[in-house]
């Protein structure tokens, strides 16, 4: 029986079960090994015969590993983590193995000071990356250092997949149950609706709420108490730290040292001054000096501005503001001075309709279309999946919607690859997306009403999304946002974002 991880098409998301994942992936990567030994037997080799085999590996198993990514931030699956540590690990361990090979990386020159003049631009571009990532991957080094340095990249991979768990587990370890009344005032009915109907899932009077996303904003945005206002805002900046209400139980404060003494030890390895240096050689800025420069230079900036909006906002209080005061006072003289809140914009916001108005904004810029698709599988009975269309309503591609907060998903927002475009000796994949938002869910019969902060993330997001699924490029590690120095990546989404604010 095929596993869905394997699979053609979209990924099989009603079928793929934990123990699909490590046969899946290790499989993969022992028949990648075989079949890079192969190709390092042509007797000359060029670009079509190697490196264009090389892309579609790399394309390959990201279309098997980014299912499983996206689901262990979505969902908590019994056992998963476990499988996914391993075999982040046996990915990291892959990945370097194949930036030290030295036979590659000689025929790869090779092929680079022969056809390099004749390729197309795209093609350029690729062999220049390939070359780069050979050398940050420490391909010149010696044999002893480049262990060094695949050990290095296995614990990096363990310990960055132990912090982002850590911050989960600290996140839904804590939770304030409220019976008094008074103690809610000013909190928004709709989350008050939904923290109701969790005290009573739970057998509980009164209100219960979560540490997510919307629960946090919520609480310390509107609720006029502001010893609770202080109790969540302790609770979600303490984090997986050694301070706060669930102090030390996951702390990440050793493993974030960790993570810099590697990072530091890596970045010399390879023979730069800091690990910020070794960052930069695959972004636009020069060097570490002229960030912190731009940095120093933004801050001298808007320090006097910041501080008298500060003065007038304490002065406005009439009080010395702590940190979890500022939200609150703020929504505060907002409505004061332009009778506007986050809340009262809700109803003008409901999700259905912000969808439509995102997806018109596309079709005007773009000349493009977004179709639901409710027969494919999802992750959630919350996901849904969008086709998108050309002009001539030809599908080219897609993209699974995760809008809502939800016990065991990772908070914040963000676009993920499900599946990267491909146009490689005539295997064509079209580019599929993973948008996952934290909004707050709907409550009962009520619609999915979002703020306009909302908006703009989702917006935000959604520019992601379409630098993903707009490429023309046909080779998956520079198509979309891949080969994009991530210091320009924001460009689409800060573009996209403007339509927020523009009827």
């Amino acid at each position: 029986m095929m596993n869905p991880l394997r699979a053609e098409g979209l990924p099989g998301y009603g079928e793929i079960e934990v123990r699909h994942v490590e046969p899946a992936v290790l499989g993969l990567i022992e028949e990648h090994r075989a079949r890079v030994a192969r190709l390092l037997e042509q007797p000359a080799p060029d670009f079509a015969s190697l490196i264009e085999p090389l892309e579609g590996m790399n394309h390959e198993l990201a279309r098997v590993w980014s299912p499983v990514e996206n689901l262990n931030s979505v969902l908590d699956l019994p056992g998963m983590r476990e499988v996914y540590n391993r075999c982040r690990v046996a990915v990291a361990d892959w990945t370097a193995e194949l930036g030290q090979n030295e036979r590659l990386y000689a025929a790869c020159e090779a092929i680079a000071a022969r056809e390099q003049d004749a390729l197309a631009p795209p093609a350029r571009k690729l062999l220049s990356n390939l070359l780069r990532d050979f050398r940050l991957a420490g391909v010149a080094l010696p044999p002893a250092l480049k262990a060094r340095y695949r050990e290095l990249q296995r614990e990096l991979a363990t310990l960055h997949t132990r912090f982002e768990e850590n911050v989960l587990d600290a996140t839904e370890a804590w939770s304030c149950h409220v019976t008094d009344e008074r103690r809610v005032a000013g909190i928004p009915e709709l989350s008050l609706a939904r923290a109701a109907a969790a005290a009573g899932e739970r057998g509980l009077e009164g209100w219960f709420f979560t540490l997510d996303q919307p629960n946090y904003q919520a609480v310390v945005m509107h609720a006029d108490d502001a010893e609770l206002r202080r109790e969540f805002y302790e609770a979600w900046t303490t984090r997986a730290s050694d301070q706060g209400p669930v102090a030390g139980r996951f702390d990440n404060s050793e493993c974030m040292e960790r993570i810099l003494a590697l990072r530091h030890e890596l970045a010399h390895l390879l023979g730069f001054r800091s690990f910020a240096d070794m960052a930069l050689a695959t972004r636009m800025a020069a060097s570490a000096g002229e960030v912190t420069g731009f940095l120093r230079d933004l801050a001298a900036r808007y320090r006097p501005a910041a501080l008298r909006e500060f003065g007038g906002l304490e002065e406005f209080a009439g009080r010395r503001l702590d940190a979890w005061d500022v939200a609150y006072f703020s929504e505060k003289l907002r409505q004061q001075r332009f009778s506007l809140s986050q809340e009262a914009l809700r109803p003008w916001f409901p999700l259905t309709r912000v969808l439509a108005g995102l997806f018109e904004v596309a079709t005007r810029l773009y000349g493009i279309r977004f179709e639901p698709r409710p027969g494919i599988a999802t992750w959630h009975p919350d996901v849904r999946y969008y086709a998108l269309l050309n002009a001539a309503g030809d599908e080219f591609g897609g993209f699974y919607l995760d809008p809502f907060a939800r016990g065991g998903k990772r908070g914040g927002a963000w676009m993920g690859e499900a599946i990267v475009r491909k146009r490689l000796a005539g295997d064509v994949a079209s580019p599929i997306a993973h948008l996952v938002c934290n909004f707050t869910p709907p409550v009962g019969c009520s619609p999915a009403l979002l703020t306009h902060d909302d908006v703009v993330t989702l917006f935000h997001e959604f520019g992601h999304g379409l630098h993903h699924l707009l490429t023309h490029v046909d080779y998956p590690s520079i198509a979309g946002i891949n080969g994009v120095p991530w210091d320009a990546v924001e460009l689409p989404s800060q573009f996209m974002e403007q339509y927020a604010w523009r009827a």
